[in-house]
């Protein structure tokens, strides 16, 4: 598919996929740092930031999310990049390791590892972000960018430390959220959601500390799927990367950074 994109950094190709609602951009806090030793690609999924949506009749779902990934890939000639992902993104870069495409897979707090009480709270905030976002006057949600105790209300349920977000990139987030057209039906296709196959390529999940929507619990189950410890980002919430750029860089980067023996 003919994904939007942001290209940095020379080396060997890393994909960063974004969170249901978010657009390419949640990654900015930590894209530099990442293309310093690699060729970065962050995309916006089919229907999220400036992508267009899937063609028509092509339902939601994860599935569907990872095959326009895997397509965009091929249709750049890039073969088996490493992947980094949130959220939903992170179900899709396991996804991805699943199906052996990827190198390597790092999945920040993804999704699919929720039991049914944990996925109906996840749904409903999720929920009511969206309303809350459709409903602002856009000089209102700047107003309130600008404004840290609003900016903690707003922000607070995703991320630890809502003053480390620039106050431009939560209304461009604001916006993004409310103008997707894919994420109702996307939110949908969660419904029943179980874990992705057993992966072909080597994975690491991460879990931030203070994860206010998959709740850090969720990475015991995730643990006990992968077989290994699931790492834990102190003092991170659920979308990590404003809260610890440099945490979050050297997760990603240590997991798929080939070892040199000696």
């Amino acid at each position: 598919m003919d994904l939007a994109f942001e290209r940095r950094g020379t080396g060997a190709p890393l994909i960063l996929i974004h969170g249901i609602g978010h657009h390419w951009q949640a990654w900015l806090p930590v894209l530099d740092r990442l293309a310093a030793a690699r060729t970065v690609f962050a995309v916006d999924l089919p229907g999220f930031g400036d992508s267009p949506g899937l063609p028509e009749g092509t339902p939601y779902t994860p599935e569907s999310l990872a095959d326009a990934v895997e397509s965009f890939c091929a249709l750049l000639g890039i073969r088996e990049p490493a992947v980094a992902g949130n959220s939903l993104g992170g179900y899709l870069a396991l996804e991805l390791a699943a199906r052996g495409v990827v190198s390597s897979a790092v999945a920040l707090s993804p999704a699919g590892f929720w039991t049914r009480s944990e996925f109906l709270y996840a749904r409903t905030v999720l929920r009511a972000l969206r309303a809350t976002a459709r409903a602002l006057p856009p000089e209102q949600a700047a107003r309130m960018a600008e404004e840290p105790a609003s900016r903690a209300l707003s922000a607070g349920v995703l991320v630890a430390h809502p003053t480390r977000m620039e106050p431009t990139a939560l209304v461009a987030a604001t916006q993004a959220l409310a103008a997707a057209p894919g994420f109702d039906e996307t939110l949908a296709s969660f419904e029943g959601l179980m874990p992705p196959a057993p992966p072909k390529s080597p994975i690491t999940i991460a879990w931030g500390e203070h994860d206010r929507l998959l709740l850090r619990r969720q990475a015991v189950r995730a643990g006990r799927w992968s077989g290994q410890r699931v790492k834990l980002l102190n003092g991170c919430g659920h979308v990590p990367m404003s809260d610890d750029p440099a945490l979050v860089a050297r997760v990603i980067l240590d997991a798929i950074q080939p070892v040199v023996p000696g």
